[in-house]
Parts: C-alpha cells; structure tokens; sequence
C-alpha cells in the first residue's frame, strides 16, 4: 500500500484517476470523519474521477495511517539542518488539535508538490477542511463540507459525551466485527437510509483499528468549549466558495446546524439531501452527486 511521511507519520495515501484528453485535470482531496478512512469516499472519487484527479487519504492515527510519529521517523521528516533540539520540538507539537490535522493536510500537499486543489470533507474532517480553508486560502479553489456546523457549548452534555465516548473508544475488542449483525447496530444511528454490507463492514473495522490516543484525543478537540467558540468564527471568515450538504435526519450534525453555519458567510451555499442521515454522500449518492454537480458546475456520467 502507498505510504507517504508527513511531518513524521507514515500516512495511506491513493489516487484515484482517469485518463482524459487534458494534459492536466484539478485535484480534488477527500477527507473523511471521526474513527473513518477514506475507504467510504471511493464510491464518490470514482464519480468525480472524470473531471478531477483525486487524492484520498488517511488522518493521522485512523485508518491505516499511522498515529504518533517516532524520533527516527521524525528526524527523516525535517530537513537534514535541523538540529536534534528542533527536531525534537517537532516531535512535541503534534497534538490531536483539528488545526494540526489542517497542517498536515499542507504539509501532505508540500510532499506531493501539489499548490492548489478543491476539497471535499465529511463530519470532523469538515471542520478540518474550514480550518484548512481559512489557513491556507491561496491552496484551495472551492470546498465541499458534508455534515457539518456548529453547536453550542453545554458543559454537562459535553462532559457526559466525552465520558461515555472514553468508555466506547477503550472498549473495542477486534472480534466485535466477526459477530452477525454488529455493523447494522454500530451505523444504525447514523443512517436513515440503508447502504452496502461491505461499506457498513468497512465502517466498523475502520472504528475498531483507530489508534487508541487519535481516537480519544479528537473528541476532546472536536467537541469542546473552545471549538463551540472557535467554529463559528471560521465560518464567518471564509473566502473560499464552499458547498455545504447536511442529511435530513442526521442525528450526529443536524442539518439545522449546518444551516446556522452557511448563515454565517455568503461564500457557503447550503443544501439538505432528503431521507439520508449522517453519510448522505452513500445513502444517495446520485442525489448528491447531482448537488455537487451543479456547484462545480460540471457533467457526472448519468451511470454512476
């Protein structure tokens, strides 16, 4: 499997392309969610894949990239002047922060010399990409968030989510995902309308291999009191156009919250997929391609 080093973690990375008359075609990125990979945006790539060359990859500690870095990996991530204390005070920066998965999706462009590119994120990796968006604005042409927005911070529920999903990440034996039916009950809340057994599948053993502090540390960072308050101020800042698609019955991100969010900035279109929940993008794709289509303004063959 292809692996690339970015700031010292060895992180899955694959293309997704076609061949095409133009010499040169826009890259698009995909970026998934919480405990996901990119495995669930393959269905989407392969859609896009006529008008964009696509790059999937892998966060940092989920999937099949790897989590912390070692000092050897580190080292060979820096340049060779660098010396062992900066080296180290490398090491010791990469924390579970959504901004410093916004870095690593730059530095990710930096190793592959890529300057400008469209992106297309889903849940927390949506609120990696608006912060991506607004830190790195000259990188990005335009943006797809799917289930996303903002929330208000209350320090009870907070507290009790992060309690109960402590209890969810620690408790993840591998063989959960050999027992009949367990993906029906793990997605259950997260669909409204049914998608593939394999994807489902793909789902739960992507949850039960995410490393173990990437897990637990991204909720802490994703849902607090500080990204209640910061969220909103990114959404009011964009420059970037950006598309943003909630699911009509998402219970995870409800779509009036990604409708408070697009409310915030006039670069944010905002559009609801009926009868899907928090993978609107698999419980109906053509819709949503069809959403997509006409915010790029460009053809999707009518087959997929």
């Amino acid at each position: 499997m292809p692996y690339i080093n970015v700031r010292g973690v060895e992180h899955y990375y694959e293309w997704v392309k076609k061949p095409s008359n133009s010499l040169v075609k826009p890259v698009m990125v995909f970026i998934h969610g919480w405990a996901g990979s990119a495995r669930y945006w393959q269905s989407i790539a392969n859609a896009l894949s006529e008008q964009f060359d696509c790059l999937l990859y892998d966060l940092r500690g989920f999937g099949r990239s790897r989590g912390q870095p070692t000092i050897v990996q580190a080292s060979e991530s820096v340049a060779e002047s660098e010396s062992p204390q900066e080296q180290s005070k490398a090491i010791k920066q990469l924390t579970y922060e959504l901004e410093e998965y916004a870095d690593d999706l730059a530095a990710l462009l930096d190793v592959l010399h890529i300057q400008r590119v469209y992106i297309h994120a889903h849940s927390m990796g949506a609120s990696v990409a608006t912060l991506f968006f607004n830190r790195y604005p000259q990188r990005v042409e335009r943006g797809i968030l799917t289930c996303s927005g903002i929330f208000e911070y209350d320090e009870k529920a907070f507290t009790a989510f992060h309690k109960f999903g402590g209890y969810v990440v620690k408790f993840r034996p591998k063989w959960l995902a050999k027992i009949p039916f367990v993906d029906r009950f793990f997605m259950a809340r997260f669909l409204h309308s049914p998608i593939p057994n394999a994807e489902r599948q793909a789902f739960l053993e992507d949850f039960l291999q995410a490393d173990y502090d990437a897990a637990l540390g991204t909720i802490f960072t994703s849902v607090s009191k500080a990204q209640a308050e910061l969220m909103p101020q990114e959404f009011a800042k964009l420059t970037v156009p950006t598309l943003m698609i909630s699911g009509e019955y998402d219970k995870i991100i409800p779509a009036q919250m990604g409708r408070q969010a697009a409310a915030l900035s006039d670069k944010v279109e905002f559009v609801v997929i009926p009868n899907t929940a928090h993978f609107p993008m698999l419980e109906d794709a053509s819709t949503y391609l069809q959403r997509v289509q006409e915010f790029l303004q460009i053809k999707i063959p009518v087959d997929c």
